[in-house]
């Protein structure tokens, strides 16, 4: 054990029920403990969640739209080569490389001053591990234990337990902890790095990965002691990613103190002290530089009950979920947030609503959810998993966006395979192989239904199999069967979306209750017998998404989903939505396009929004009378699009 930090021994503790960790099965997995490591459970038993997530092996999705991007990524991880990622890591310890490097984020000079060489490796960890939890697919466990144990030959040969992919190796780190002015943001790259390291030991059951996540750790602790509290908070000035969070998890899998005193370090007090007296002082932060830190105040909460930290995470959740958001559920313009007083100015940027923000403001939500299961972070959930999540994919390469700007006439634009790398090509390989993190939850007695997919779930507790049975959204229904081979007492909790007005439930085709309180639970509790089967039936319909400050600036939305002008590939060239670089957002593309505009009253022109001769299409009239077709923004991949329009008034 790296300088003898961790009291970790032969356990198997693994993190099975985090909020963060995407996969759980509800228990941690430990040895015997320790007096010592008991007592250091003693403070955090009181916040165990609510509600408790599935093992993302107890849930099986069903064909449609979420099973395709799924395996789109799985087949993009598969086709990666870890050696390629490697690269830099090998370089750095003396190490002879194996392949060559990559190119974008992880070799180009043009991005050395950002220091984010190797990050893709730990989203690659993650998304290997996340992949192999819902596939069982062995492959992918044998990439992570192989990745796992070149970063130990790393470790072995650098002497040191820090293990990183800079340009300058080590001295970056070295010169960020001394205080000194640097480029770029190592600890924002390490953290994926210990994110990946966490997710193959959690997930994959990685013993490799565990041990040199915890080298890595130890590193960390011992690297970071000798700051002051003064000095590590003018550290934190700079991106740092998720460290508190990580540290938290570590803290959870091994009850080592020092970790959990870490996490407390490493979550920054200039941020957490205003968001815990329910101040709003966002404008003009960089937003995916503040989202990881918020996730690990709701960590840092669990374990140590502190309540500043929980009080700071709902607040930020609150405000930005439900004030500074877009319809689609992202928010921000060329990444930071923005007053919005000025709403007008930002919303049709190109550069709005950066994917790796979606990402992990469902992260936050998710995390929210078990410890508060309120439907409103579930319609949110959905609302950002439609229209940000599976939005980002290109169904067709499995590429994925950097930002989804509301420009108009503007178009998707899509990472390439092996020269770009961004952030969000990070998150992509893990956004969309776990979607079935969030369908199902439960506690001692109830099922919670989040999320209308075509799935099932295994509930162990239960001795029973829930089978749910939909196309939704094209139609706004769905039936969820029971399977069990004995009589069941439970209760299912239907979520009733704040979209739906009204949530009727049939049980064995007979209506059993109908609700007219949207953004609830349905409560349906019997003793279930095999084969039953229960109803939800919703209503959608078109309606009108505005911000208070710009009330003529409209989107369209049917039922959760965001409803996008579908505007052709007029002046396109084929292939001219793959990009390099994102910094060139907006510079693609960018000669003038007419758009059709919209004229009237935006709820008047809601309601004439006309069913179209497929499903979940629809037509309406421009100011000119011609038709404009309208879909599913996340159906939107290779064309124009207008998601937001300026309503001109007619005159009366």
């Amino acid at each position: 054990m790296a300088d003898g930090c961790c009291n970790s021994g032969s356990r198997r503790d693994f993190l099975l029920s985090s909020g963060t960790v995407a996969l759980t099965a509800g228990a941690l997995l430990t040895d015997t403990r320790s007096a010592a490591a008991q007592g250091a459970r003693t403070a955090t038993s009181a916040l165990t969640a609510k509600l408790t997530p599935f093992d993302l092996g107890e849930v099986t999705l069903g064909d449609g739209p979420f099973l395709h991007a799924q395996r789109k990524t799985e087949a993009y991880l598969l086709a990666l080569k870890p050696d390629r990622l490697l690269h830099n890591f090998r370089v750095n310890a003396g190490l002879k490389p194996k392949a060559p490097v990559y190119g974008g984020w992880e070799s180009d000079p043009t991005w050395a001053d950002i220091n984010c060489h190797g990050h893709t490796l730990g989203h690659y960890l993650s998304g290997c591990a996340l992949a192999y939890r819902s596939t069982r697919n062995a492959t992918y466990k044998r990439r992570i234990d192989y990745v796992a144990r070149e970063l130990a030959a790393c470790q072995t040969a650098a002497d040191s337990g820090l293990v990183c992919a800079f340009p300058d190796g080590a001295a970056v780190v070295a010169a960020h902890l001394r205080g000194e002015p640097i480029s770029g943001v190592p600890w924002y790259t390490l953290h994926k790095i210990y994110a990946g390291l966490r997710d193959g030991a959690v997930l994959a059951d990685s013993a490799t990965a565990r041990a040199v996540l915890l080298k890595f750790a130890d590193w960390a602790v011992i690297a970071t002691r000798p700051l002051s509290d003064a000095q590590f908070e003018t550290m934190l000035e700079t991106e740092h990613g998720g460290m508190s969070e990580v540290f938290a998890d570590l803290f959870t899998m091994t009850d080592n103190a020092e970790y959990r005193t870490t996490a407390e370090r490493f979550a920054q007090k200039a941020i957490l002290a205003p968001l815990a007296k329910r101040r709003d002082t966002l404008d003009g932060l960089h937003a995916n530089t503040q989202l990881p830190k918020i996730i690990g105040y709701q960590r840092v909460w669990e374990i140590t009950g502190k309540p500043d930290y929980r009080v700071a995470a709902a607040f930020f959740w609150q405000t930005v979920a439900l004030t500074r958001s877009f319809a689609t559920g992202g928010h921000g313009d060329n990444e930071h947030f923005f007053p919005m007083a000025d709403f007008a100015d930002h919303v049709f940027s190109a550069k709005g609503s950066e994917t790796c923000c979606q990402h992990n403001m469902l992260k936050l939500t998710r995390a929210l959810f078990l410890h508060d299961p309120q439907a409103a972070y579930a319609d949110y959930y959905e609302r950002t998993l439609f229209n940000g999540i599976l939005a980002s994919q290109d169904p067709d390469s499995g590429m994925a966006t950097y930002f989804q700007g509301a420009r108009p006439g503007y178009m998707k634009l899509y990472h390439t395979p092996e020269h770009s790398f961004w952030c969000c090509t990070g998150t992509g390989m893990e956004n969309h192989v776990k979607y079935r993190d969030s369908i199902y939850f439960h506690d001692a007695d109830a099922l919670y239904v989040n999320l209308f997919l075509p799935s099932s779930v295994r509930w162990a507790d239960k001795d029973a199999v829930v089978t749910q049975i939909t196309n939704f959204p094209e139609t706004p229904t769905t039936t969820l069967r029971w399977g069990s081979k004995r009589p069941t007492t439970a209760t299912l909790k239907l979520r009733h979306p704040h979209w739906s007005e009204t949530a009727i439930v049939l049980v064995n085709g007979v209506e059993t209750m109908k609700s007219t309180t949207p953004g609830s639970y349905v409560e349906v509790a019997r003793t279930w017998q095999d084969g039953d089967r229960v109803e939800l039936r919703l209503a959608m319909k078109v309606a009108v998404q505005r911000a208070p400050a710009a009330p003529d600036i409209v989107a369209f939305t049917y039922g959760p989903l965001v409803l996008a002008g579908a505007l052709g590939r007029d002046g396109l060239a084929p292939g001219s939505d793959i990009v390099v670089s994102e910094r060139k957002y907006g510079e693609y593309n960018a000669a003038p396009f007419a758009v059709p505009a919209l004229a009237g009253d935006p709820d008047t022109l809601a309601a004439a929004v006309k069913p179209g001769p497929k499903p979940l299409e629809f037509t309406t009239l421009s100011a000119e009378g011609l038709p404009i077709r309208l879909i599913p923004y996340h159906q939107i991949a290779h064309e124009r699009y207008a998601t937001y329009w300026k309503i001109a008034r007619t005159a009366v």
